[in-house]
């Protein structure tokens, strides 16, 4: 059982830390957390002399936590107006009236 926990965590810990570089945004905190529950389940079925990998997941799995918990906090997604788009925007439009008009 221990195997098998040690397996998921390991599986999750990696999708955890992959997330966490990805623009996804929250989603990095599923991964995060079931690394983080399997990791906790494979250390109490550890002994103490087996516990070392365990406890390396769980120290990686957390510091992905903090990332993705920091990033969502500390980033501001702000939409701003791009004026020379719009000035564009408006002068392209005001070309392709000219060109209808003298085609008539």
């Amino acid at each position: 059982m221990r195997q098998l926990f040690l397996v998921i965590a390991s599986i999750f810990t990696v999708l955890g830390v992959v997330f966490t570089f990805l623009p996804l945004g929250t989603l990095a905190l599923l991964p995060v957390g079931i690394a983080l529950l399997f990791g906790f389940l494979a250390l109490k079925k550890s002994d103490v002399k087996q516990a070392k990998w365990v406890k390396v997941l769980l120290v990686i799995s957390v510091i992905a936590l903090v990332f993705v918990v920091g990033k969502e906090l500390f980033t501001k997604d702000e939409v701003e107006v791009d004026s020379q788009f719009e000035a564009k925007k408006l002068e392209s439009k005001q070309e392709a009236q000219k060109e209808l008009e003298d085609l008539e």
